[in-house]
């Protein structure tokens, strides 16, 4: 079976040159509009993670669209009830909240979250 572009290596280099591309003057501002650091810990193993993500943001409520959910694993954390999640440097400040991820009848796969209050 082919592992695929998510799962290879490269992933995680594409993911740091990101990460790193948010904290230069200039360009961060951009790369910022739509990707996100998140924080969680994982349900089974209850470490903690960070990982990129594109997001969309509509006042109290940030939406991440999974882009290949079967090729990915972390969004599994937040199904069913959901849980404690934490975007960094979310608009100047880390803003921690409440995520739930849901799979539609297309088996789309979006996690929603409600950012606490200030």
């Amino acid at each position: 079976m082919a592992r695929g572009v998510f799962n290879s290596p490269v992933v995680d280099v594409v993911n740091r040159a990101f990460v790193g591309l948010m904290n230069v003057p200039g360009v961060g501002v951009i790369v910022r509009r739509g990707l996100v650091v998140i924080r969680y810990t994982g349900r089974r193993s209850g470490r903690m993670f960070q990982t990129p993500v594109g997001y969309r943001r509509s006042g109290d409520t940030v939406t991440i669209n999974i882009v290949r959910p079967d090729s990915k694993n972390w969004w599994r954390n937040f199904l069913g009830e959901g849980g404690p999640i934490t975007l960094l440097n979310l608009g100047g400040r880390d803003r921690r909240g409440h995520a739930v991820a849901e799979r539609d009848a297309k088996g789309k796969v979006a996690v929603t979250v409600k950012l606490d209050g200030w």
